[in-house]
C-alpha cells in the first residue's frame, strides 16, 4: 500500500508538473517576463554556473531559511518583502532568531516552507506556484537537483537557480556568496560594506596571531552537541576546524579528517589529549526534545547553559584529557558554522585559547556592533559560554 501510495503521488506529481510547464509555456511566470532574454544579466554561482537573471530580483525562493541572515543585512528595512519561500530550517534549526524576527515582521509566519532537495522534500509545484525570479540553493544541494533534473524544469520555465555556500568553505566561499547576494538584490555596495567590516573583524584576530606566533594548543571540536548522541563528530581543516587554526589553536581533527566534516573515535580524542572542548551546539529542542544540547543563542540563559555544558565533562572520550584538569570546555552558537558571522566564532575562540593576547577583544560588543550596523532586529547575547572564566597571565 505505501508502495502504490508513493507510485500514485508521483503519477499525479508528474502530471501537476506538465500541466504547469504547458500552462507556463503560454503565460509569464512573474513580473519580468515580457522582458527579453537578452534584458536579463549574466551572473556566475559558486559552482562557476553562468546564470541568467532579471535584475534587481523581486521574488526569491531560498533553499535554506538561514539564508536570511545575509538577506536581512541587504534588505534591513524588511528583510522578507522579497522572500516568496524558504526552506523551514531557520524555524527549526534556530527558533530564537527566528522569533527574534516574528516579533518584529509577523508576517514572517505567511512565508510559505518547504522541505529539502537533499532529502527529497522539496515541492517543486509549490515553487513554481510562487513564481520566483530566482531560486538560491546552497551546494550541497547540487547532487539531489541534478538527480530529479529540477534544473531543466525550472530553467523549463524561465526560473533561474543559483548556487551559493555558507557552509563547506566559508572562509572562502562566504565573500562571493555575499556579493552574489548583492548583486542580485541590486544591493552590491551594501554587500562590499558587510564584507569589509567582517575582514576588519577577522583581522582583529589574524593579526595579532601571526605576529605574536604563541603556542598552539590542541583543540577539539565536537560537532552539534545534543543533537545527536554520536561521538564524536568534528570538523577536518575547514568551517570551525579553520577557525580554530585561525584563533591560534590546533584542531586535534585536520589531519584526520579529510574534508569539512567527520567523526573521531574517543580514542582518538584521548590520545590527542586536547587543552580545550569546544561544542558547536543551539536550542534543538524541534529535533532532539530534552536533549544535551546547550540552548545558546540570542538571549540564551547562561546560567542553565553553563549547567548543560557540564554534563560534557562525562563523556568517556574526554576521561583524563587536559580540558578535564582545568575544566577548559566551552559551548558555542553551532550556526556560526552557516553564516556571514563566522568573525564571531573567530574572536571567541580566540579569547578561549589566547587571554592574555586579546583582553580588549569583546566578541559580543562585535556582533553587537554588526547588529546596530546591518540587522533589523536588536542585538541579544547568549551566543557562547565556559565552565571556567580564562585566567590571564601576566
Amino acid at each position: 500500500m505505501v508502495i502504490f501510495d508513493r507510485r500514485r503521488r508521483a503519477f499525479f506529481s508528474a502530471l501537476l508538473l506538465a500541466g504547469l510547464l504547458s500552462l507556463f509555456a503560454v503565460a509569464p511566470h512573474n513580473a519580468h517576463a515580457t522582458e527579453t532574454d537578452s534584458a536579463r544579466t549574466e551572473v556566475t554561482d559558486l559552482l562557476g554556473r553562468k546564470v541568467k537573471v532579471h535584475l534587481p530580483v523581486r521574488r526569491v525562493i531560498l533553499g535554506e531559511g538561514r539564508q536570511l541572515y545575509l538577506v536581512a543585512a541587504l534588505d534591513t528595512s524588511n528583510p522578507i518583502e522579497r522572500i516568496v519561500g524558504w526552506r523551514k530550517d531557520l524555524i527549526q534549526s534556530d527558533p530564537d532568531t527566528y522569533n527574534a524576527y516574528l516579533r518584529k515582521f509577523p508576517d514572517i509566519a505567511k512565508i510559505p516552507t518547504f522541505g529539502g532537495f537533499e532529502d527529497g522534500t522539496f515541492d517543486i509545484e509549490q515553487a513554481i506556484s510562487q513564481r520566483p525570479d530566482v531560486i538560491v540553493l546552497n551546494i550541497e544541494a547540487q547532487h539531489a537537483t541534478e538527480d530529479a533534473r529540477y534544473i531543466e524544469k525550472l530553467d523549463a520555465l524561465g526560473i533561474p537557480v543559483v548556487y551559493v555556500d555558507f557552509r563547506n568553505n566559508p572562509m572562502k566561499n562566504t565573500e562571493p556568496t555575499m556579493r552574489l547576494f548583492g548583486q542580485l538584490f541590486g544591493k552590491e555596495q551594501r554587500a562590499e560594506a558587510f564584507i569589509d567590516f567582517r575582514n576588519q573583524q577577522i583581522h582583529r584576530v589574524t593579526d595579532v596571531i601571526e605576529k605574536q606566533h604563541p603556542p598552539r594548543p590542541n583543540v577539539f571540536i565536537e560537532r552539534i552537541g545534543g543533537y545527536t548522541d554520536d561521538c564524536c563528530l568534528s570538523f577536518g581543516n575547514e568551517n570551525f576546524g579553520l577557525f580554530v587554526d585561525m584563533a591560534g589553536g590546533n584542531n586535534i581533527a585536520r589531519r584526520i579528517i579529510p574534508t569539512t566534516f567527520g567523526q573521531l573515535n574517543p580514542e582518538q580524542v584521548i590520545v590527542a589529549n586536547p587543552e580545550h572542548v569546544v561544542v558547536t551546539t543551539a536550542n534543538w529542542e524541534a529535533f532532539a526534545p530534552g536533549g544535551h544540547w546547550v540552548g545558546v543563542g540570542p538571549g540564551a540563559d547562561m546560567a542553565e547553559a553553563r549547567k548543560k555544558l557540564a554534563w560534557y565533562t562525562q563523556r568517556p572520550a574526554y576521561a583524563g584529557i587536559k580540558a578535564q584538569d582545568n575544566q577548559a570546555f566551552h559551548a558555542i552558537w553551532h550556526q556560526f558554522y552557516n553564516s556571514p558571522y563566522q568573525f564571531v566564532a573567530i574572536q571567541q575562540l580566540a579569547k578561549w585559547f589566547h587571554p592574555e593576547l586579546f583582553t580588549d577583544l569583546d566578541p559580543d560588543a562585535s556582533f553587537r556592533e554588526l547588529h546596530e550596523r546591518f540587522l533589523p532586529v536588536p542585538y541579544e547575547s547568549g551566543y557562547f559560554v565556559s565552565l571556567r572564566k580564562p585566567e590571564v597571565k601576566p
